[in-house]
């Protein structure tokens, strides 16, 4: 059985809906993040679906130098907490260092650890004594059953308000496959599972100084997903994809969101 985590009024797990994660990789600037923030508002409430708003204030696992990392820590918590204010949504970002957290905490409702991060147990471990809710992106070199043993870190802290999010795993170089069986494995922990239906497309550092992706390929994976009975679809969605800053080749279009989301609600419907 899974647990319930509740983040404000939206129930995660043990539902008969799932939750969709949604917003673009980076903060950009106010405009195309706030209006980002507006349509998925108004999405959530016409599909009558939960939603989360989440957005990067810092990028720094880059793959060059060079890459946009976005507007940073103050600037970019000040973005995500004027859209807390005037669309309701939570929102959710990743933190990179022990600096960060207690800012980040006061604002954001759920804290994200980073895939490269999430065996770092001091980090964990104080992320969790926050007592905010704590999506754990599954790291692209764990198995499934790995993820145990960071549960386990955040739980010690007291925290038992976690998310388990599945992005792929490592196949070779440049590349990630995902194994639908993870979902359920990781739902034996007893914490909801949500997919990465965009990084799980995307091809790691495949573009030389950046990461590649297959946009094309989310959608099916992202169906697939809900089939196997993850409890939520984490999504990367920017108004012009090939025009974004960071992760543009495995981010949807805010404007396909739609069509997608109300057959992700249909296959839940006919699984449950």
């Amino acid at each position: 059985m899974v647990n319930t985590i509740n983040i404000g009024k939206i129930s995660i797990g043990n539902t008969r809906q799932i939750v969709i994660i949604a917003g673009p990789c980076v903060i950009e600037n106010l405009d195309i993040t706030l209006h980002i923030a507006r349509y998925l508002k108004d999405l959530s409430e016409k599909l009558d679906i939960p939603l989360i708003f989440k957005a990067s204030y810092d990028k720094a696992n880059r793959t060059s130098l060079s890459s946009y990392r976005g507007p940073g820590l103050s600037k970019g918590l000040s973005i995500l907490n004027q859209i807390k204010e005037e669309t309701g949504l939570a929102v959710l970002s990743d933190v990179h260092s022990f600096n960060e957290i207690d800012n980040a905490a006061d604002i954001l409702d759920v804290i994200q650890i980073p895939a490269f991060l999430c065996r770092q147990t001091d980090f964990v471990i104080e992320i969790a004594r926050t007592g905010k809710p704590v999506n754990i992106k599954k790291g692209q070199f764990l198995a499934p059953w790995d993820i145990n043993n960071v549960v386990e870190k955040i739980v010690s802290a007291g925290n038992n308000n976690i998310l388990i999010t599945e992005r792929g795993t490592m196949f070779g170089y440049n590349n990630l496959v995902v194994d639908f069986r993870g979902i359920k494995i990781m739902q034996e922990t007893g914490h909801p599972v949500i997919f990465d239906a965009t990084h799980s497309i995307q091809l790691p550092g495949g573009a030389g100084k950046s990461s590649g992706g297959e946009r094309k390929f989310a959608p099916i994976l992202a169906k697939a997903s809900v089939a196997a009975g993850a409890d939520g679809i984490f999504i990367e969605v920017h108004p012009d994809p090939d025009k974004a800053l960071c992760d543009g080749p495995n981010s949807l279009a805010l404007d396909s969101l739609y069509e997608l989301i109300k057959k992700l609600k249909a296959i839940r419907d006919a699984v449950l």
